[in-house]
């Protein structure tokens, strides 16, 4: 079962081809919601190193980060060897 843990969000790198489909609409309607409510889905992460790669929640991840904020609350998923 997958745990939630605070991440910082400077040790998180998006790949490129995530980068991509960023919607800046999108990203301050849900920093204005996180500002709300607070960050209710958290994001999912592998580790690469000593940093992390961003799976899923790009837009979450910008969102708090324009709101300023270091951390996020995420899951970290382990990669699967096929």
């Amino acid at each position: 079962m997958l745990k939630k843990a605070l991440y910082p969000i400077d040790k998180i790198r998006v790949p490129v081809k995530r980068i991509k489909t960023l919607d800046p609409d999108k990203v301050l309607e849900l920093a204005e919601s996180i500002m709300q409510h607070g960050q209710t889905t958290p994001i999912r992460l592998r580790k690469d190193g000593d940093r992390f790669v961003l799976i899923e929640g790009l837009h979450r991840l910008e969102a708090l980060r324009a709101l300023g904020e270091e951390t996020i609350i995420g899951y970290l998923v382990s990669a699967r060897l096929h």
